[in-house]
């Protein structure tokens, strides 16, 4: 458990946001339920990113103002949602069709462990009295092109959500890319994990203190000053 305290790092909305820059233009993207669903607040202007969820729409735009929603009208986490101009709405199998057939770009789910090597826990904690809750996350991370992570960089209690093998049920082996947390932006790569960027005013020494694996530093020299 860390015990010094912890920088402040970026709120949730600053993550979502940060989050958002890095998704290419015309991607084809599922937000996972938690954290993720509020990236489709922050879709750059100009930018072409087309939402998908898995209970049967694409073309997901971001939750209505309140008591301006349609209750029929939700994602996979229950949240109302909006259908952006030209949205489809389609059988629950066939928005599975789409996952399991590779046809999505990308994926962002929350996580409670990522590994080193891009394993990714984020179902249960495998407690007795754990609620299961896989929901699509284990078609998401073995369907589409690229999965990325948005977390906190450690729990409540203080213990890093990111280490050196996972303790908790699996989703997937091997699939995590990118993670974003409110410390840092960190690449899984062949060797374990690398820092890409630095969340404002944090320091390399804070990230790799709270990250219970190797963390190579990735930036450039001028990045690091």
């Amino acid at each position: 458990m860390i015990t010094t305290e912890a920088p402040v790092g970026l709120t949730r909305n600053e993550m979502a946001q940060r989050a958002a820059r890095d998704i290419p233009d015309g991607a084809y993207v599922n937000l996972g339920i938690g954290m993720p669903e509020m990236i489709a607040q922050h879709i750059p202007p100009g930018v072409e990113i087309v939402l998908h969820t898995e209970n049967g729409l694409l073309g997901m735009g971001p939750s209505p103002d309140p008591a301006k929603g349609d209750p029929e009208l939700i994602n996979a986490g229950k949240r109302q949602v909006t259908a952006l101009a030209g949205a489809s709405y389609f059988h629950h199998a066939d928005s599975f069709a789409m996952i399991r057939g590779g046809h999505l770009d990308l994926c962002i789910l929350g996580a409670l462990e990522v590994a080193s090597n891009g394993d990714l826990a984020n179902w249960s904690t495998g407690h007795e009295d754990a609620i299961p809750a896989v929901g699509g996350a284990m078609d998401l991370v073995s369907g589409v092109k690229a999965v990325y992570v948005m977390t906190s960089h450690c729990t409540r209690d203080g213990e890093p959500k990111l280490v050196e093998g996972c303790t908790y049920p699996l989703t997937g082996i091997g699939v995590v890319n990118r993670i974003y947390t409110d410390l840092a932006i960190i690449d899984v790569t062949d060797e374990g994990f690398r820092l890409v960027e630095l969340s404002p005013h944090v320091t390399f020494d804070v990230v790799a203190e709270r990250t219970a694996a190797p963390l190579a530093d990735g930036r450039t020299e001028s990045e690091a000053d």
